[in-house]
């Protein structure tokens, strides 16, 4: 992260909040207040009450100083927040907690909550399943729908049953793991507290946050130090942790109160470096990595890199034991490292980022020398897809450029939805008239900074899109994207998309998959064919940098690398603050070893210009 946007990321109310502190942040007040809306429907409250609160989740959301308006007393300005919602937003935002509300909540059992994260199930069905059927638990909805006993009520069917099965089944998958971008954001809140103190040497996030992977199932820290018992009292009482699960003077593991479990692990610092890339993992590249050792006649393990014969005896009991016993201590020689790259230096390797290491191909690579150099946040020069106030954005245009202004990047690429996008407030040719007249205007003002014309359109069921061909030839650039109909057989879903970007008008394909991590899988697609046919028409694929969806999948990288697809990274941002999402984009970009020369918004405008004019030279 540049260190503009480090600042930013860091001292703003942007930064993504997954604990409770003293103060809740607008986005917790937001999610509270939808959860308000909800509970109150279900309770068969006043529907204007309950549009209000929906109403005022989505005010806060785009509320820049919420902090002073709650200290003047001056939230009944803002439209939309009467005195009675003004009164409960102060009180969650002191307090963390709205003592009204919290009766009523009491009042609905706590497994209809979780009926309520199954896809599909809104409110007024989580209504008629919990007043009508008894249903209080996913456990009850599941023998419901075994049974066949939804589809004898008025607009329950079998097919809904299936639907819902399947969605019990991914909430069950996904059981215990969290969002990279939350676990990171609870990583960072005990780890500045741990890094700073006085007894700690060196300190670093290890695990599948330090390698950046889209869903994380617990935290993990390293930490060198001569007093390993202060370090774990000082860890097991931080303010963030619910409960003590473990306390030991090289382990301690904890939940916090974030719903994520976390372990600390304490080493000299001798044996720092062994112990953070072992905890790094992967496990799979850990193994290769001790194949590698042992095959050079070492062995490997979180405490050190040994030089060893080939046969040896216990101390012990003096018999001999096979290369890379642990009990095996008397002959071993530690090889000395202070970092990681001394580490891999000594495997005759090259350094292989944390990102890499996944055992992909990234130790041959480290080997031969061929590893890629990753594109890093600072290489990125434009965001090409955000949402404005046109469509199912928040903030203005003129806002968005701002805020991608003061993060450092000098072009941002409008891309609302399209006319067919009627639930997100697509544009109409009129519609679109008046806004790229805006973007003149700006243009004409802004310098140092331009601002580009562009679309989300949708992709139709047959694979064209939704505007005529002289709209679509006012754009600067077009990203074509699947939001319906998601249940189309691989065969015919791949087809669509293909067909899509073979249109000579196409700049990219948005977020290919439509995966929403954690909640909604993938539709059934062959990304193979699709990277083949992009690459083929010279467009590129959108890495969605929205920690929801990071797609395409970083899996799929090195193929696409080999066919000479390029990408872009792309926040999808509804909010100013969700160009911040960039930074998880980058991450994911980097896993799917990709390089600034690979991605579209790493290039100079005029260089983007000249391979969006080249793109569109048949046309």
């Amino acid at each position: 992260m540049s260190e503009v946007r480090r600042q930013i990321f860091q001292t703003s109310d942007i930064r993504p909040q997954t604990s409770l502190h003293w103060r809740m942040d607008k986005h917790e007040i937001a999610r509270v207040l939808d959860e308000m809306a909800v509970v109150f429907e279900i309770k068969g409250d006043n529907p204007f009450k309950i549009r209000a609160y929906e109403n005022a989740a989505r005010v806060v959301e785009s509320l820049d100083d919420i902090d002073r308006k709650i200290e003047k007393g001056t939230l009944t300005e803002v439209k939309g927040i009467g005195k009675n919602l003004a009164d409960h937003i102060t009180e969650l935002y002191r307090t963390g907690k709205i003592i009204e509300y919290e009766k009523v909540r009491k009042s609905i059992p706590e497994g209809v909550f979780e009926i309520l994260s199954i896809p599909g199930l809104g409110p007024k069905k989580v209504k008629f399943l919990y007043e009508k059927l008894h249903v209080k638990d996913v456990g009850q909805l599941e023998l419901v729908c075994r049974a066949g006993a939804l589809r004898k009520h008025k607009g329950w069917g079998e097919k809904t049953e299936g639907k819902i099965l399947q969605g019990i089944a991914c909430l069950r998958k996904n059981t215990g793991k969290h969002l990279y971008s939350n676990a990171l954001t609870a990583a960072l809140d005990i780890f500045d507290k741990i890094s700073k103190d006085k007894n700690v040497i060196r300190a670093e996030i290890a695990g599948s946050s330090r390698r950046k992977k889209e869903v994380i199932k617990d935290i993990d820290i390293v930490v060198s130090t001569d007093k390993p018992m202060g370090i774990m009292d000082m860890f097991t009482s931080l303010p963030e942790v619910e409960n003590i699960e473990a306390k030991g003077d090289t382990k301690s593991t904890v939940m916090l109160k974030a719903g994520i479990s976390a372990d600390l692990r304490v080493v000299t610092d001798e044996e720092f470096p062994y112990a953070l890339h072992h905890f790094t993992g992967s496990k799979e590249h850990n193994v290769a990595m001790r194949g590698r050792a042992k095959d050079m006649g070492m062995k490997m393990n979180e405490y050190g890199l040994f030089s060893v014969q080939k046969t040896c005896r216990s101390r012990a009991s003096g018999n001999p034991v096979r290369l890379g016993d642990p009990r095996f201590r008397g002959d071993d020689k530690l090889i000395p490292c202070k970092t990681e790259a001394d580490i891999f230096k000594k495997l005759g390797l090259e350094y292989i980022e944390p990102e890499l290491r996944e055992d992909m191909g990234e130790i041959k690579a480290a080997e031969e020398g061929r590893l890629p150099k990753l594109i890093e946040e600072k290489d990125i020069k434009g965001i090409l897809h955000v949402h404005t106030n046109y469509s199912d954005g928040v903030n203005t245009i003129q806002e968005l450029a701002n805020f991608a202004k003061k993060m450092g990047y000098t072009y941002l690429g409008i891309c609302d939805h399209s006319q067919t996008a009627y639930y997100a407030g697509g544009l109409k040719p009129p519609d679109l008239k008046r806004q790229w007249k805006e973007i003149d205007n700006i243009n004409k003002k802004m310098k140092g900074f331009t601002v580009l014309k562009g679309i989300e359109s949708d992709v139709l069921p047959d694979g064209s899109l939704d505007y005529d061909e002289d709209i679509l030839k006012g754009f600067d650039f077009i990203i074509a994207s699947v939001h319906s109909k998601f249940n189309m057989t691989e065969d015919e879903m791949t087809a669509r998309i293909i067909k899509a970007v073979s249109n000579p008008h196409i700049t990219m394909l948005g977020h290919p998959t439509g995966r929403l991590l954690l909640s909604r899988e993938p539709y059934k697609v062959d990304m193979h064919k699709v990277i083949d046919a992009a690459a083929s028409a010279g467009v590129a694929i959108e890495l969605n940098a929205n920690p929801h969806r990071l797609d395409i999948d970083w899996r799929l990288g090195p193929y696409a690398k080999s066919k000479g697809l390029k990408i872009a990274i792309c926040p999808d941002a509804h909010t100013v603050e969700n160009m911040l999402d960039m930074m998880f984009g980058v991450g994911s970009a980097r896993k799917g070893w990709w390089t600034k020369e690979d991605v579209l918004n790493a290039w100079e405008l005029d260089k983007l210009n000249k391979w969006i004019r080249n793109q569109k030279s048949d046309i």
